[in-house]
């Protein structure tokens, strides 16, 4: 009888390693599908806006692929969509490392980290977590309530930057009234020339460009609503030193602490890039994007033997690349970063005002707290002054009660029995206590252990 179960469990088990093998195996094919479903839509049409098809696709009837997050995809052109990639994915659509995701992780979501790589940027300014490449952008989380205001700049200027950009290439052949000025290869109107200053950056700057003018903007804001709420409560709490103002004020200093915290954190980024030229070159992705192409082009009319067969494709290098940026290209310099550095220095300026404005109300709340310290010192030496007159007072008060106590004592003494003695006895004791309380308190004015 005890045989008999184990030699039915046996072929029970057999039959069950089969199942066991092979059922891990099951789900992951789901998200290799989803995967190439999502990446056979790299370079969505225009009609695939925000909330358009980018979402709805990986939602009818499939499941959502395992890591995959949600994105939103910007090209050249302004044109949006959402769309959701999982880590590979990214990796391979900006060529990046993997490090460089964590950056934009929830580990260091209050950093602020501008990096450069081969093909791409990488983007974390306080909420703006970005891949910046030279066709594209793709900005992580963007239906947060922060990150919408980045993405609305992104919609309303690139659309009229990109347009500028080709419109500002396209009157260089044709013969029309107005005048032109010529700025490093581009052929600009005068009127226009100060807005093409920054429409002639290339896509990846103007990304920068929007993401630093939203991020100063946002801290700007924070800190006016910090001065709007720090002056009153400081003022409140030199008018009266109570617990809850000091509370108040406690609550204010944190805060002050972490949007200096934030502020510096920015501004640093950008002084160790303005630092370091090489860093600056690195960041030109337009410049090792045409590069790149030309190399191809000329090592495949090398294999080819025919220059006319690359011809009419350097003016096709970008969809919405100009050929003044194309005729620019030949004069390229890898240590030219004036551009850059330029953007960058008045944004660190900006930052730097910001950061003055936070410390004028640090320096403020240390004013006040100096005010009210020397407040409190001298309600303590005026306690202080009343215990010694008290302790004074007292001292007088025990000789005179001594004495008393002395002559209560049952103690023959020949004037016991003399009228009116008492009185007179009262009256001398009474009288030495407060000389000798005057004394000593003179003696401590002149020594100015008192107020005068």
């Amino acid at each position: 009888m005890g045989k008999n179960p184990f030699s039915f469990r046996r072929p029970s088990i057999r039959r069950r390693r089969p199942k066991s093998t092979t059922s891990p195996q099951s789900p992951p094919p789901p998200p290799t599908i989803e995967a190439a479903s999502s990446s056979s839509h790299p370079h969505p049409s225009t009609d695939n806006l925000i909330g358009g098809g980018g979402v709805g696709a990986p939602g009818k009837g499939k499941k959502k692929a395992y890591g995959a997050r949600l994105w939103m995809r910007f090209d050249t052109s302004g044109v949006s969509e959402l769309v959701e990639f999982d880590k590979s994915m990214i990796i391979k659509r900006a060529s990046i490392p993997a490090r460089d995701l964590r950056i934009l992780g929830p580990v260091f979501s209050h950093s602020s980290t501008i990096l450069a790589r081969e093909k791409a940027m990488v983007v974390n300014l306080e909420f703006i977590k970005a891949l910046v490449t030279a066709e594209e952008v793709l900005i992580l989380d963007p239906l947060q309530q922060e990150v919408l205001q980045f993405v609305d700049q992104l919609r309303l200027q690139l659309p009229h930057r990109s347009a500028y950009k080709t419109r500002g290439a396209g009157t260089g052949d044709v013969n029309d009234s107005e005048t032109h000025v010529s700025t490093g290869g581009q052929w600009l109107p005068v009127p226009e020339a100060m807005e093409g200053l920054q429409c002639e950056l290339p896509f990846e700057f103007q990304v920068l460009e929007i993401a630093l003018e939203v991020v100063c903007l946002f801290l700007d804001k924070s800190v006016a609503e910090l001065e709007r709420d720090a002056y009153p409560v400081l003022d409140e709490l030199a008018r009266n030193v109570s617990t809850k103002n000091l509370e108040h004020v406690r609550s204010l200093k944190s805060n002050l602490t972490r949007l200096l915290a934030r502020v510096q954190k920015v501004r640093d980024e950008i002084e160790h890039l303005l630092d370091d030229n090489e860093d600056m070159a690195n960041l030109y992705l337009t410049r090792k994007w045409i590069k790149n192409q030309q190399s191809e082009a000329l090592s495949g009319a090398a294999a080819s033997n025919s220059i006319t067969t690359i011809l009419p494709r350097i003016p096709r290098l970008g969809s919405n690349r100009s050929g003044s940026m194309v005729s620019s290209s030949h004069n390229l310099d890898d240590n030219d970063v004036e551009d850059l550095e330029m953007l960058l220095e008045a944004y660190f300026m900006q930052l730097d005002g910001t950061r003055n404005k936070i410390l004028s109300v640090r320096e403020y709340i240390d004013d006040t707290e100096d005010y009210v310290n020397i407040q409190l010192d001298n309600q303590r030496n005026e306690l202080i002054q009343l215990q010694l007159t008290l302790t004074i007072a007292s001292f007088a008060i025990a000789i005179e009660t001594l004495i008393a106590g002395w002559f209560g004592m049952n103690i023959p003494y020949t004037w016991n029995h003399v009228d009116g003695i008492f009185d007179i006895f009262v009256g001398c004791i009474t009288a030495g206590s407060v000389l000798i309380f005057l004394l000593i308190l003179g003696y401590a004015r002149w020594k100015k252990l008192l107020g005068s």
